[in-house]
């Protein structure tokens, strides 16, 4: 695959980065989208974005998906999104998945592998998050309330999560939806990636989080529900049990 993340020669000349390369990059900023979504964001027609999607399909680098629907389903037929595969997100910045995964076997066979590699990998996913959080708690403690899951959001992005908030649609509360995760293809390995950064989540929004969907599982989005009861918190204090029950799988 050629064209993620470098584009070609005639158009490095003039400076821009492919049409195909921006319909991608827009889906990984994204998240799932519509043809009509590419269309408005990138400017341009319908029957050009379904052009440059053919050869990306082509291309193993994004594949159609009927459009996942949380809660009830209106009428009519679902719409068709379009989300990046495993290749296309390899064109990104996951260069050193194979690394990190093998590292993590070590350091679980190290201690004696069995019970105790699990729980030497849940202490280091821990710690890794913990120390990541310490550069987004400052703008989220900084934020009003009710700002503080867009603060989040905000901050992760800043991280290569092209992370968002955005209101659920039960009205109940906030999802904090990040369209690429730097390492999916370790957390697919090692879901103690997933529920600890659930588990950093709870802790930095001072409530009870629930983890939708996530990437590292099938999904086109990593989606963290946060209730409306995140703007009556502080966040110093939380608890993590039922957090990290569902981190990193599907429930539905």
């Amino acid at each position: 695959m050629k064209y993620i993340g470098e584009a070609p020669q005639e158009e490095l000349a003039t400076g821009e980065r492919s049409t195909r390369n921006r319909v991608a990059r827009s889906i990984l900023d994204h998240g799932p989208s519509t043809v009509s979504d590419l269309a408005k964001r990138l400017g341009l027609t319908q029957a050009a974005v379904r052009r440059h999607l053919d050869t990306l399909v082509s291309d193993d680098v994004v594949e159609p998906r009927e459009q996942r629907v949380y809660g009830a389903r209106t009428r009519g037929r679902p719409a068709k999104v379009f989300v990046l595969t495993d290749c296309g997100r390899d064109a990104f910045d996951q260069s050193y998945d194979t690394l990190a995964a093998d590292a993590l076997h070590w350091i679980a066979q190290a201690v004696g592998g069995g019970e105790q590699g699990e729980a030497a990998i849940t202490a280091f996913a821990r710690a890794r998050f913990a120390a990541q959080a310490e550069t987004y708690r400052e703008a989220v403690e900084a934020a009003q309330p009710e700002a503080r899951t867009e603060a989040l959001a905000k901050a992760l992005s800043a991280d290569g999560y092209a992370a968002m908030a955005r209101i659920a649609p039960n009205g109940q509360g906030e999802q904090l939806c990040q369209h690429h995760c730097p390492v999916a293809h370790v957390a697919e390995k090692f879901p103690q990636l997933c529920e600890a950064e659930t588990e950093i989540f709870s802790t930095l929004l001072g409530t009870h989080v629930q983890r939708l969907a996530t990437i590292a599982h099938g999904d086109g989005v990593c989606t963290t529900y946060i209730p409306h009861s995140t703007t009556k918190h502080s966040t110093t204090q939380t608890t993590h049990s039922a957090s990290a029950s569902t981190a990193g799988r599907n429930p539905a």
